[in-house]
């Protein structure tokens, strides 16, 4: 600097720095065309020439190496490169070596990227510029820009045959030896030729470089010393050897795995080739020197060549993996097969039987390298499935050579699959785990079956026998064999008959041994044992149902010393010599036949597994049989029962003995009591041992009985779980026994007779008779397994003789083993005083199936051959003519029993039992087959009726000896009985009266307190008794009425409908005297006690028929009722649930007739209670007004003018609220019912065990309730579907939207709730709200239902969506009626306006979707209406034409009835009005977002997509598209809120519309406008990554001068007109904070268009960044923007190809070098402040990440990028500016302050390397406390973490980069003003 200063007082330096000054300053102004710079340069080197003799020094060397560097731009013309390379050359030679050296940072940079676009003619002068004046310089000069210098060279060795190339090459190895000679203290350590610096640049240069990787690859080819043995002899290294690996082998390591991975095929082919000739696998490099990491890295990347599939690769790997003795043949097609090695777990150890040379060598030197570098792949957990299956395929491409794979493999397998496994929890999608699979199942059949099968049988071994490892891992190995068996495919012949028998016999041996350890240590139970040994179980039983029934055919083994041939060997061999002789075969064999044979032959292995099988079986019936491995275990055995031949060895199991020593040493032992798996498993097991002969018929007789008496304890009617599964069991024992056995039958007669007592004080329980109607339910009706038939020989009487046949099987079994136990039952009907009769009774009444019963009754009749007839004389019936002779031998007792049991079957029918009787008719009788059959004469067929009446009547008239008195005593009492089934047939009841007596007081009161009691046969014989006296009560005052007066069954009323309009009520009712007042109370007692469950049904049929004497007050009593039985449903519903969820608990009653009982009795009292407000509404005068003008369902206006009505519509109006505040409590109780089992549960999981009796049970009290609820729509449809709205609005939010799905399937599957019907009620309902005066009064709602019309509206909408498209025909004219009165009133309808669109939007998608819109009639309709249009438009408008008009017209409603513009003048809303609670419920809209009522936005945001439908026609779409704009998202943008106002759903609706062709003008001028607001960087940064930037890159696509528009707004820094005072510092802030903002949007608008989308501009942007980079502190725009500038930079750097960056880069590095150089406090520059320096540092940081080619040879100037960084010299000053300033501020490597993001600091393996600058910004900090508590940290790392990067070969993450330019762009704290 002294002399400088010097010169400068020196006339003529100063006359000669002026020359150059004027040459430089025409760069500026004067270059248009490439002749220009010729003429430029021409003049500077004049201008240089003239430099004093005396003085060798260059004016503005900076200026003029910026400007020479520009010069050699590879857009510019050779000439212009030669020219500027002769003012190098000049320069050169004017200044002295010295000072070439010490400027060699300034002028380098410039030059280096020559010879990579340099032409033949300039190649030669580059070249000649080196190698005279740049080699010469200091070596310590050269050494810190080596690493640039080697790029600079590489490009003139891509091209071998060029003639430059042995020219470059020469230059390479004079520059290797001119930084020789200076190498640093510390490599000085390593004894080598001194090239160790220069060979770790050249490492690194072709590690960083890969376009000239080329380049590299043909030096390295001529010069590298070979690393082979021959250069390690006596294992020590050569000279050369050591000056390649010194001091850090990993360079070279790393430099040819990236070689290895490199795109190229000839670069992958030629450093296969270096390694083959100069580095063999077992050279001591490899196998001493570098780490085991390295080594790893180094053959992963190796054998990933093989993925190409290319020979030549192939060729060549196989060569280096298999060493120097491979030859030809070495290819892939000389590969031969091989069984695969064994591998051990922990080491990989060669077997000795090895012979290959060329196996061992890669045994011994890079097998267990490549098996740790392919498991390293293995465990990168690549998300991408091309990524995760590429160890698969290179494992598979290794297995062509047997000789690598064969050791590859058995170490990998394992992995590989766990790989897989772990994907699928990972994966995004499930195609990505399918396609990952593909390759792994490839992978799979290709590796032998004994590998295979020998590592999952030591997984298994592993986890059941090795008690030293956690349960989590033991129960994970398991799971893997089981992913394995389930995804893999494992049925080649040779696992299914050899492999998977082997494997299923040691794990059954292993499950055993498990089993006696268990039962020792109880401990181990509860540790996960029995968890274990399930899976286990599991895993056998998936492979069993694979293998075939050949796999244990009869054959022998190859190995005669382990062969089972003798009978007696199978019985005796012990376990651990089944384990030992398994385990042989897979480790010592390999699992291999070609070895030696299977251990066991198939004949052998089926009998040992059978024998393990029952083994295993019996030990858990007689330890715990309650364990849930029971049922899993059986179905094993069975399986293999039923593949396996027949085996002696079995049939000597002690199965017998464990099933009766559990079920029970005798009869007697009646408590033990198993759970349905166990006894399910046992029915299994002894079903299958019985079809195989392995039980025989006695030990079956044994255990029948217990068996049948576990399946009746699960029949019980408390316990609904198991009915079907259960009477599946003894429908399958039954016919596995004999369809003829009695044995069944016998132990249920046993079983209902056993706690009977019989004499005067009789005992029978109900439980057996609810027990048996369950088991006759499921059997007659298909549930038990058995497949439903019709009638045997009995068909509805108009079907002639087409009645459906029963096969006699069928027949046979229902006889056999339900006859008896049905005449047990039906017994309890001559014992009137026991709890079974009073069940039996109320069970025929429901009976669906009594022709069945009838059929047997008559089978039995016709088995008596004395009832048979002697002659028939007439085709009818004529019981006269027909004669039957009894004598002494004839069984009179069991026909007296069948006519006696006939007659209390028929004493206690029901309506439906004699509708049977009547109607079933009998067409065949045929005594031998036991069914009925008719002669000729009776072809026609004859009624069960007629035919009971015959047979008493054979009975009555039959004939006998007169001489035999004790025959005739015999015949009298069957005659007796006789009689009486033929009076009950021919006659009917008859009732008395006993009026006077008033007995219904204190039997109430007696009836009240027996509820308490629980005796509920008491209940019943007293309600006969009270309705009987009420009855009295009640007619006391009026005539009789002839005839009896029968009880209704509650079910039977149910049948039709029960809520009805019918208002003929009969005279004498209103003369009815109402019931006590204690009534009341005494039934909600009767519905609410536990007591009276059993007999629920009787207080449900005494409700019905005590609510015709209520007629008067039946409102008084309907609310309490009501409420009591809703609360009574809901606890018996949630008890049912609660049995399909939980374990069994013990009930009094099955809640499935409870359940159903109460919503009978709720019915009766709400069809009571609505048929008398229908008739008190008849009777009420319904007032209209004079004038009712036509609207909305033709008088929707009928009240406008209606005058207030009579007072007695104001008690007809309470009992209308009384009666729908009922309806709605029962809807919803209803609702919850029907939505049961259909639409899930909300719990947990139902039992998969008991799915049939569930779904059984579901749909049942499904269709009860939506009976029900059927009713209740068909009356009262408004009123009822306000309360599901309610409903639906109420229900939790689920993420499929379950409740909402439940309550729009309701509304479709109910009559009463067709969309005809539930549209205009919803539109009622509306108007209710919004304008009830526009309503009749018998279409308005009352209201009861707390709900808003925007609510209301919510629900339309969805409720559309959710409508067929063929529904239109019936809501089309309805729809169009509402929108039309909505539009001619629109002001009470402005809160649903936005959600009334949406509903229109709908109607025209459907519409669209049908071709409903085109039919005559209805384009007819709509010519006539002109209510809206005039008639010629609607004349020439079909129905999407006027659905099309109707939307637009409504969207122009609601922007005028409510401007966007009103809500976006402060803060975004948050509620609104009446309408605010929507948001809570907007949630239910399906799976949609909230949506307010009045957000337009969030509406039309899913509505632009499908305005084509809509709308149709392009001038409609471009209406709507323009009033949307215009009406929603330009007063968005506008607003002042901006852009805080702006939501996703904004940015959505606008995406939308940008996908519409013809709304192009609109949506970008919105774009625009926005874009262009200066607050715009203000916007949250969550919308501008996930919304504003797909915006302006469709914004930017579309509009391509958008950049160009732009530049022009940048104004020139200029310092002309600004004056000293405020004027001049405003002006200069507005200028600092328009550029600002246009550089921003600039640099947004690159990050967000696509890749090379402004390439065109970029030679404008360029001249504009270098424009600005002009300012200063004074100038206008000041230098305050150069932060901006280095954003622009930054953002060209992320999204433009680095070949397009050519000219930026001398700019970059001079900007770069000033800013950072401002850092040091001497420094004294005004022009960078804190945002500037900081924004320059990111920019380098964002270089060095993403570290371009072309930056690689500058990136020395800033950081130490060669081997330095890490052994850097301590006798020498860095070079790069960070590690001088670094030094300059007394820095050294500490821990990073908060503010950098410390991601990239410790780069290790494959980690992305990320910006050391995160996202925070610095805001309001001084220069100095920026200085310390961020650059010091940052200078001092940075280099060593670029180092670190490099060495790590981790890639960069580009996002994070644009993130963090994001994140800065979005900063507007940063922002002037």
């Amino acid at each position: 600097m002294a002399l400088l200063d010097l010169y400068k007082k020196d006339k003529n330096y100063r006359r000669y720095a002026s020359g150059v000054e004027r040459a430089l300053s025409s760069f500026d102004t004067a270059l248009q065309e490439w002749a220009d710079y010729i003429s430029f340069l021409g003049r500077l080197l004049k201008a240089l020439q003239a430099h004093p003799a005396n003085i060798a020094v260059i004016p503005m060397k900076t200026i003029v190496a910026k400007r020479l560097a520009q010069s050699l731009d590879p857009k510019l013309p050779s000439g212009v490169h030669q020219k500027a390379l002769e003012v190098y050359a000049y320069i050169f030679s004017m200044i002295s070596k010295d000072d070439l050296s010490r400027d060699l940072p300034i002028y380098l940079p410039g030059l280096t990227p020559t010879l990579s676009f340099a032409s033949l003619a300039v190649r030669p002068v580059f070249l000649s510029l080196l190698e005279t004046y740049l080699i010469p310089v200091s070596a310590s000069a050269l050494r810190a820009a080596l690493k640039a210098l080697i790029l600079a060279l590489l490009p003139g060795l891509e091209e071998e045959t060029s003639e430059d190339f042995e020219r470059t090459l020469r230059l390479l190895e004079n520059l290797r030896d001119a930084v020789k000679t200076n190498q640093s203290p510390q490599l000085d350590d390593y004894e080598g030729m001194g090239d160790n610096y220069f060979w770790q640049c050249f490492f690194l240069a072709s590690i960083t470089s890969a376009s000239r990787r080329q380049g590299a690859l043909a030096f390295l080819v001529r010069k590298l010393p070979k690393l082979g043995a021959d250069d390690t002899a006596g294992g020590k290294l050569s000279p050369a050897v050591k000056s390649v690996v010194s001091p850090e082998p990993g360079l070279l390591i790393r430099c040819f795995v990236v070689g290895l991975s490199d795109e190229q095929l000839l670069v992958q082919r030629g450093f296969l080739d270096l390694l083959v000739t100069h580095l063999p696998l077992d050279s001591l490099i490899l196998q001493g020197r570098v780490i085991k990491e390295d080594l790893d890295r180094l053959l992963a990347a190796a054998a990933g060549v093989v993925v190409r599939r290319d020979m030549s690769l192939n060729r060549r790997l196989w060569t280096w993996f298999l060493g120097p003795e491979q030859t030809a043949g070495a290819g892939p097609d000389s590969a031969s097969s091989s069984p695969i090695l064994p591998s051990a777990h922990s080491t990989i150890a060669l077997p000795s039987t090895v012979g290959s040379a060329q196996t061992r060598y890669f045994g011994q030197y890079g097998l267990h390298a490549l098996v740790r570098g392919i498991r390293g792949l293995i465990s990168q957990g690549h998300k991408s499935p091309s990524e995760r299956a590429r160890p698969f395929r290179i494992c598979l491409s290794l297995m062509d050579r047997w000789e690598i794979g064969g050791l590859i493999v058995p170490e990998v397998f394992l992995p590989i699959i766990n790989s897989v496994r772990e994907y699928e929890h990972v994966a995004a999608t499930k195609d990505q785990f399918n396609e990952v699979l593909r390759s792994a199942s490839v992978f799979f059949d290709g590796v032998e079956s004994g590998l295979i099968w020998g590592e999952l049988a030591g997984l298994m071994a592993s986890a059941i026998r090795d008690y030293s490892l956690d349960y989590e891992v033991r129960l994970d190995k398991l799971k893997f064999v089981k992913f394995v068996v389930t995804h893999f495919n494992i049925r080649e012949e040779e696992m299914l008959v050899v492999h998977i028998p082997m494997v299923v016999l040691a794990l059954l041996v292993m499950i055993r041994e498990a089993d006696s350890t268990r039962l020792e240590d109880s401990e181990k139970v509860h540790g996960g044992l029995r968890t274990i040994l399930t899976l286990a179980v599991s895993i056998a039983q998936d492979l069993i149902d694979v293998a075939p029934e050949r796999a244990f055919l009869m054959g022998a083994s190859a190995n005669d010393s382990v062969s089972l041939g003798r009978h007696q060997r199978r019985l005796s061999i012990q376990n651990t010599e089944v384990l030992n002789a398994i385990q042989r075969f897979y480790v010592q064999d390999q699992g291999s036949l070609e070895v030696s044979g299977p251990p066991f032959s198939a004949r052998d292995a089926g009998e040992l597994l059978l024998r393990e099988a029952s083994y295993i079986v019996s030990r858990v019936l007689l330890s715990s049989p309650s364990d849930d491995g029971l049922e899993p275990r059986t179905k094993l055995l069975v399986t293999l029962l039923n593949k396996a031949p027949i085996s002696d060895t079995l049939k000597n199991a002690n199965l017998f003995s464990a099933f009766q020593q559990l079920l029970g040493s005798s009869p007697a032992d009646k408590s033990r009591h198993l759970p349905f798996s166990t006894f399910s498993a046992i029915t299994s097991a002894v079903c299958s041992l019985q079809t195989k002969s392995y039980l025989s018929n006695s030990q079956i007789s044994k255990l029948t009985p217990w068996l049948v008496r576990q399946a009746w304890g699960h029949i019980s009617p408390t316990n609904p779980k198991y009915h079907i599964e259960s009477v599946r069991c003894l429908w399958q024992l039954q016919s596995t026994i004999s369809p003829t056995s009695h044995g069944i039958e016998a132990a249920i007669s046993t079983i209902m007779t056993e706690n009977d007592i019989s004499g005067t004080f009789s005992f029978r329980g109900a439980d057996t008779g609810r027990t048996f109607a369950i088991l006759w339910t499921h059997s007659v009706q298909g549930h038990g397994g058995l497949e439903e038939t019709g009638n045997d020989s009995v068909q509805a009487s108009g079907d002639g003789n087409r009645g459906n046949k029963r096969p006699a099987g069928r027949m046979r079994a229902y006889e056999y083993m339900l006859t008896r136990p049905l005449f047990l039952l039906l017994d309890a009907l001559g014992d009137e005083g026991t709890e079974l009769f009073e069940f039996a009774r109320g069970w025929l009444h429901t009976l669906s199936s009594v022709d069945r019963l009838f059929q047997i009754f008559i089978t039995r009749f016709l088995a008596l051959d004395f009832l048979q007839p002697g002659s028939i004389a007439s085709k009818d019936l004529n019981v006269h003519t027909v004669t039957c002779k009894f004598s002494e031998g004839d069984d009179l007792e069991l026909c007296l029993y069948y006519l006696q049991t006939l007659s209390n079957i028929l004493r206690w029918s029901s309506a439906g039992v004699w509708t049977t009787m009547a109607k079933q008719v009998v067409t065949t009788i045929d005594k031998a087959q036991g069914h009925l059959t008719t002669e000729p004469e009776h072809k026609q067929g004859l009624s069960f009726q007629g035919f009971f009446t015959e047979v008493c009547m054979r009975v009555v008239i039959a004939e006998h000896s007169l001489d035999s008195s004790d025959l005739s005593r015999r015949i009298s009492k069957p005659h007796r009985v006789a009689l009486s089934v033929l009076h009950r047939i021919l006659s009917n009841p008859h009732s008395a009266a006993l009026a006077d007596l008033e007995l219904e007081y204190p039997l109430i009161e007696k009836l009240m307190a027996s509820v308490e009691r629980p005796d509920a046969s008491v209940q019943v014989s007293l309600l006969d008794v009270v309705f009987a006296t009420l009855k009295l009560r009640a007619h006391k005052t009026s005539e009789s009425t002839a005839g009896g007066h029968r009880r209704a069954n509650s079910k039977d009323t149910t049948r039709d409908s029960l809520l009805s309009l019918n208002t003929e009520r009969s005279e004498t009712e209103s003369f009815l005297s109402p019931p006590p007042p204690q009534l009341i109370k005494c039934l909600q007692l009767g519905f609410c006690s536990v007591n009276s469950r059993p007999v629920l049904d009787s207080w449900i049929n005494f409700l019905a028929e005590c609510l015709p004497l209520y007629s008067e007050t039946i409102f008084q009593i309907l609310i309490p009722l009501v409420e009591c039985l809703c609360n009574q449903i809901s606890m018996v519903f949630d008890d049912l649930k609660s049995t399909f969820k939980g374990p069994q608990a013990a009930r009094v009653v099955s809640p499935e007739s409870s359940l159903i009982a109460l919503l009978n009795g709720l019915e009766q009292i709400l069809a009571a209670a609505h048929d008398r407000l229908s008739t008190d509404e008849l009777k009420t005068p319904n007032i209209r007004s004079p004038e009712q003008p036509q609207g909305f369902l033709s008088n929707m206006v009928s009240g406008v003018f209606a005058s207030e009505t009579s007072q007695s519509r104001s008690a007809t109006a309470n009992n209308r609220l009384t009666v729908l505040l009922s309806f709605q409590d029962s809807i919803r109780i209803c609702f919850a019912i029907w939505s049961w089992g259909g639409y899930g549960s909300n719990g947990s999981p139902q039992d998969a065990t008991s799915l049939a009796s569930f779904t059984y049970t579901s749909l049942r009290m499904r269709n009860r309730a939506r009976r029900i609820l059927e009713q209740l729509f068909t009356t009262e449809t408004l009123e009822c579907l306000e309360t599901l709205v309610e409903i639906w609005l109420k229900s939790p939010t689920t993420s499929e939207g379950t409740r909402m799905a439940s309550v729009f399937g309701l509304l479709h599957v109910l009559d009463g709730s067709r969309p005809k019907h539930t549209i205009p009620a919803i539109f009622n309902a509306i108007y209710s709200r919004t304008n009830p005066h526009a309503l009749e009064p018998t279409r308005k709602s009352t209201l009861t239902s707390n709900l808003a019309d925007v609510e209301i509206v919510g629900f339309l909408v969805e409720y559309a969506r959710s409508l067929e498209d063929d529904t239109m025909d019936e809501i089309w004219t309805d729809c169009l009626t509402f929108l039309r009165d909505v539009l001619g009133n629109p002001f009470p309808h402005r809160q649903t306006l936005p959600r009334l669109l949406e509903f229109t939007a709908i109607l025209g998608e459907k519409v669209d979707n049908t071709n409903y819109g085109e039919q005559r009639r209805m384009r007819r309709d709509l010519s006539v209406s002109a209510y809206a249009f005039p008639i010629r438009e609607c004349m020439s408008t079909n129905f999407t034409g006027y659905c099309q008009e109707l939307f637009v017209r409504l969207l122009t409603a609601t922007f005028t009835a409510k401007p966007i513009s009103f809500s976006l003048d402060g803060s975004p809303p948050v509620s609104h009005e009446k309408g605010g609670d929507w948001d809570s419920h907007g949630e239910n809209a399906g799976a949609r977002h909230p949506v307010h009522a009045d957000d337009i936005v969030t509406i039309l945001a899913p509505i632009v997509p499908n305005l084509g439908k809509i709308l149709g026609e392009t001038d409609r779409i471009l209406g709507v598209t323009t009033s949307i704009s215009t009406n929603v998202i330009g007063p968005t943008f506008r607003a002042r809120s901006f852009p805080h106002n702006v939501t996703k759903s904004t940015l959505d609706l606008l995406h939308q519309l940008t996908r519409i062709p013809s709304a192009q003008k609109s949506w970008k001028k919105d774009i625009s406008d926005a874009f262009n607001d200066h607050r715009f960087f203000s916007s949250p940064i969550a919308l501008v990554e996930g919304n504003w930037i797909p915006l302006l890159r469709q914004w930017a696509l579309s509009h391509k001068d958008c950049i160009l528009e732009l530049l022009p707004r940048i104004s020139p820094p200029t310092a002309a007109g600004i004056v000293f005072g405020v004027g001049a510092s405003s002006a200069r802030q507005e200028a600092d904070h328009k550029t600002q903002l246009h550089l921003r949007r600039i640099a947004f608008l690159l990050l967000a268009a696509e890749e090379n989308a402004f390439v065109a501009n970029m030679s404008s942007i360029e001249e504009k960044l270098v424009e600005l980079l002009t300012t200063t502190a004074a100038s206008s725009p000041s230098s305050i923007v150069r932060a901006e500038v280095y954003m622009v930079l930054r953002a060209l750097i992320l999204k433009t190809s680095a070949v397009h960056l050519a000219p930026l880069w001398p700019i970059v590095n001079y900007e770069l070098q000033a800013a950072i150089s401002s850092v040091v406090p001497s420094s004294q520059s005004d022009i960078y402040n804190n945002s500037t320096i900081l924004q320059a540092c990111k920019l380098l940081d964002t270089l060095l990440v993403i570290a371009p080619d072309e930056f690689q040879l500058h990136e020395w100037l800033f950081v130490t990028d060669t081997i330095d960084a890490v052994y850097r010299p301590v006798d020498r000053s860095p070079v790069a500016l960070v590690d001088e300033i670094s030094e300059d501020l007394g820095s050294t490597a500490s821990t990073p302050a908060p503010h950098i993001g410390g991601d990239s600091l410790s780069q290790s393996g494959n980690a992305k390397r990320r910006p050391l600058l995160g996202l925070d910004t610095v805001k309001d900090i001084q220069k100095d406390d920026l200085l310390g508590k961020v650059l010091k940290p940052f200078f001092s790392q940075l280099s060593i973490c670029a180092f670190e990067s490099t060495y790590s070969m981790g890639m960069a993450d580009w996002k994070a980069c644009s993130d963090n330019l994001l994140y800065d762009l979005f900063d507007d704290s940063t922002i002037v003003g």
